[in-house]
C-alpha cells in the first residue's frame, strides 16, 4: 500500500485539532472538578493542578528533540496513543484508596503527552499544506480545538453529573468515583480510536519525511542562538512583566471558579450539581469566551493591537467582578448565574485576543516561530506560579475576600500596559497584506 503524500485537509485538520484539545482541558479543567467531586481541598487542588502547566512552561526546552527524532506524523500517532493510555490510567486508578497521588501521575503523563503533541501537530500543518490552504484552514482548527473545549468543559462534565446520579451496575451508594472512572475509559476508548484514525488519515509529506537531520550539538547551538536573541530584545524585561502579569487575576480565578460553583452555600459556594457546571462554565460559558474572541481579532485587524490594548485589558480583568457580586449575593437564578459567567467568559475571550498578538508582536524577528514558543513558556509560566496559591488563599481568605483578591491582581496588568510601547500599525489589515 503506497502512502499518500497529500491528502485533503478536511480529512485530518479537524480531527487533530480536536484532539490536540481535549487532553489540555482535561489536565486543566475537568481535573479541577473531578478532584473536587471526590472530596480533595481547594489548597491541594489548586497546587497540584497548576503544577500541570510545567510541560507547557518548558515545552520550548524540548521541541528542538521533536525537530530531529522521527517525524512529526510518528509524533502525533505516538503521543496520542498514549494520551489514551494515560487517560485509561485515570479510569483505572479513580476507584482506589489512593486515588490522588495515582491519578495526579497520569495527569502528569497526560500533560507532557498533550505539550508533545501540541510541538508535533503545529509542525505538521505547515508540512502538509501549502501556505494558501494553511491560511484558509486557520479558522477551521480553531473552531475545532474549542469544540473540544465544549466537549471536555461542558459535555463530559454533563456526562459525568449524569452518571453520578444514575444507578450504575447496581451501585446506589458512592456512585462518584464510579462515574468519573466510567467518564474517562469512554474518553480513552475516544481517543484511542483518534490514534488509528490518525494512523491512517494523515498524509506524508515529503518535508516530513525528507527533512535534513542535524546533530543534537547542532540543534542546540541554534537553540541557544535563538535563546539569547530573544532575552536581548529592546525592553525585554517589560515584556516578561507584561507576559506574567496580564492574566494574574485570571489565573487564580480559574482555578476557584469551578469549586466556587460546586461548594455548598454553607461554605460559600452556589451549590450547583456536577452536570449544572458542565452547562454554565464548559458549554455556555466556552460559547460566550468564542465570541468574544471572534469579535477581538475581527476589530483588531481593523484598528491594530494599540488602539484596542486598553480596552481588552479591561475586557479581561472588569468581568472578573461578576464572581464578586456571585459569592456576596448567592443567587438562586440559574439564568442569572450563566447569565454572569458569560460576562465573564466573553470579556476574557475578548480581552486575551491582545495577550495572543502582543505575543505575536514580540516575536516578529528572524526567530519568530521560536520566540513564540517562548511567549508562550511565560503565559504559561504566569498561570502556573498564582494558581499553586490559589487554592490556599481561598481557604484562607473565603470566596468573598479571595474574589476581591482576584480584583486587586488585575492591577498590575493595567500598570505594564501603560509602561510599554507598540508600533501603531501592527495587526492592521492592509491591501498589501491581503494581497
Amino acid at each position: 500500500m503506497s502512502k499518500t503524500k497529500t491528502r485533503s485537509p478536511w480529512a485530518w485538520i479537524p480531527s487533530l485539532y480536536f484532539a490536540e484539545g481535549i487532553p489540555y482541558v482535561v489536565v486543566m479543567t475537568v481535573a479541577v472538578i473531578m478532584y473536587k467531586k471526590l472530596g480533595i481541598s481547594n489548597t491541594d487542588i489548586a497546587l497540584y493542578t497548576s503544577w500541570l502547566y510545567l510541560p507547557w512552561v518548558i515545552k520550548p526546552f524540548w521541541s528542538p528533540i521533536v525537530d530531529i527524532v522521527k517525524s512529526k506524523r510518528w509524533w502525533i500517532v505516538s503521543m496520542q496513543l498514549l494520551i489514551g493510555a494515560g487517560l485509561a490510567g485515570v479510569a483505572f486508578t479513580v476507584p482506589t484508596t489512593f486515588f490522588f497521588q495515582s491519578t495526579l501521575a497520569f495527569f502528569w503523563l497526560l500533560a507532557f503527552s498533550s505539550a508533545t503533541h501540541d510541538i508535533a501537530a503545529d509542525g505538521f500543518y505547515m508540512y502538509g499544506m501549502d501556505s494558501n490552504k494553511q491560511a484558509y484552514f486557520i479558522g477551521i482548527r480553531s473552531t475545532f480545538y474549542r469544540l473540544a473545549m465544549i466537549t471536555g468543559q461542558g459535555l463530559l462534565i454533563i456526562l459525568a453529573g449524569y452518571f453520578e446520579t444514575t444507578k450504575l451496575f447496581g451501585n446506589t451508594e458512592n456512585n462518584i468515583p464510579l462515574a468519573w472512572s466510567l467518564t474517562f475509559y469512554i474518553l480513552a476508548a475516544g481517543f484511542l480510536l483518534f490514534c488509528v484514525y490518525h494512523k491512517f488519515a494523515l498524509p506524508y509529506p515529503k518535508e516530513d519525511e525528507d527533512r535534513e537531520v542535524k546533530s543534537f550539538s547542532s540543534v542546540f547551538e541554534d537553540f541557544a542562538e535563538t535563546f539569547v536573541s530573544f532575552f536581548m530584545k529592546k525592553d525585554i524585561l517589560k515584556i516578561v512583566g507584561l507576559l506574567l502579569v496580564y492574566r494574574l487575576g485570571e489565573s487564580q480565578l480559574v482555578k476557584m471558579a469551578s469549586p466556587f460553583l460546586l461548594d455548598p452555600k454553607e461554605v460559600g459556594g452556589l451549590g450547583l450539581s456536577t452536570g449544572d457546571v458542565g452547562l454554565v462554565y464548559g458549554t455556555i460559558g466556552i460559547i460566550f469566551l468564542t465570541l468574544g474572541g471572534l469579535l477581538g481579532g475581527y476589530l483588531a485587524s481593523k484598528n491594530g493591537l494599540k488602539y484596542w490594548f486598553w480596552p481588552m485589558v479591561i475586557a479581561i480583568n472588569l468581568p472578573n467582578l461578576v464572581y464578586v457580586y456571585l459569592s456576596y449575593a448567592l443567587p438562586e437564578s440559574f439564568f442569572l448565574i450563566c447569565a454572569s459567567v458569560a460576562v465573564e467568559q466573553f470579556g476574557y475571550g475578548f480581552g486575551f485576543t491582545a495577550y495572543m498578538l502582543y505575543q505575536i508582536y514580540v516575536s516578529e524577528g528572524k526567530h519568530k516561530t521560536a520566540h513564540f514558543a517562548f511567549c508562550t513558556g511565560l503565559m504559561a509560566l504566569g498561570m502556573m506560579l498564582p494558581g499553586m496559591i490559589s487554592g490556599w488563599l481561598q481557604e484562607l481568605l473565603g470566596y468573598q475576600h479571595f474574589f476581591i483578591w482576584v480584583m486587586i491582581c488585575t492591577i498590575p496588568s493595567f500598570i505594564m500596559i501603560k509602561l510599554i510601547d507598540i508600533d501603531p500599525k501592527f495587526g492592521i489589515k492592509t491591501g498589501k497584506d491581503e494581497k
